[in-house]
């Protein structure tokens, strides 16, 4: 993987774990993950008038994954009301790229070397060691793995999508702002006097998270178009590290050295795919 495409995936590994900070310090996670996605959709609906339209090839790619979203949000909103985001972020983002690099042989037929093979071990492996513990919340893991399917699923839409779009960027944005239509319009119906409040209060900061889900997927799609993948979606989820340390530092929810194996094999893990 060329040195300036890894550095990319890192910087949209920041931005995700940053917006999912947000929706997790907020008191009603659903509610903050759905503006979260509104907030995405309104930073795309700026910038479109000025891009070309995706290719007509992407159009049931970005379908699919409109609707796969949705339920990506409410599952966020799930896990991190039922457990520590440095628990459940994890297990979410960690077993996706296993999941994704098992799927993309036989549907996208791509092949990765051993090498390729060895860094996703070392993240997945790592991240999972960081997850599963004895004091870990059934409930918490069980929606946390749930959702990585559900990432999983629409990597490899996405992945496959943006291909055939001729413009990742375009792509993205038109992808995020269908998707909080719905959850705009969903929250306003279930109670726009509480909708009201949330964006007086806390409007500027689900904007910010907003602006980190475009970029974080952006630029993660923009990478697909240039390397492998299963590659990029693994590395992509070194935001593991730094959700670790926003949970320890900021959310005030501990660390222990458990956290820091886990980091040292990520960054193994991210190594051998930048040598693969």
């Amino acid at each position: 993987m060329p040195t300036h495409v890894l550095l990319i995936v890192l910087f949209a590994a920041i931005l995700h774990a940053s917006w999912n900070a947000i929706v997790k310090s907020g008191s009603n996670k659903l509610l903050e993950s759905a503006m979260v996605a509104t907030g995405a959709g309104l930073v795309a609906a700026f910038i479109l008038p000025w891009l070309p339209l995706p290719a007509t090839a992407s159009w049931p790619w970005i379908a699919a994954s409109v609707v796969i979203h949705q339920l990506y949000f409410v599952m966020v909103a799930a896990a991190y009301q039922a457990g520590d985001m440095g628990h459940t972020y994890p297990l979410m983002r960690g077993s996706a790229p296993l999941l994704v690099a098992l799927a993309s042989a036989p549907l996208l037929g791509e092949s990765l070397t051993a090498a390729s093979w060895a860094g996703i071990g070392l993240i997945c492996g790592g991240i999972l060691l960081l997850a599963l513990h004895g004091k870990a919340d059934k409930r918490a893991t069980l929606i946390a793995l749930g959702n990585a399917l559900v990432i999983a699923l629409y990597t490899l839409i996405d992945g496959t999508g943006v291909r055939l779009s001729g413009h990742a960027l375009s792509y993205v944005l038109w992808l995020h702002l269908l998707t909080g239509i719905p959850l705009l319009i969903w929250l306003w119906l279930r109670n726009a006097a509480v909708l009201k409040v949330q964006i007086q209060t806390r409007g500027l900061l689900m904007l910010a998270g907003g602006v980190c889900t475009v970029g974080s997927y952006g630029l993660a799609l923009w990478a697909m178009t240039q390397a492998p993948l299963a590659t990029v979606a693994a590395l992509r989820e070194t935001s593991v590290l730094f959700a670790v340390a926003i949970s320890a530092l900021v959310l005030r929810e501990g660390h222990s050295l458990r956290r820091l194996a886990t980091g040292l094999l990520v960054v193994a893990g991210a190594a051998t795919l930048k040598l693969a």
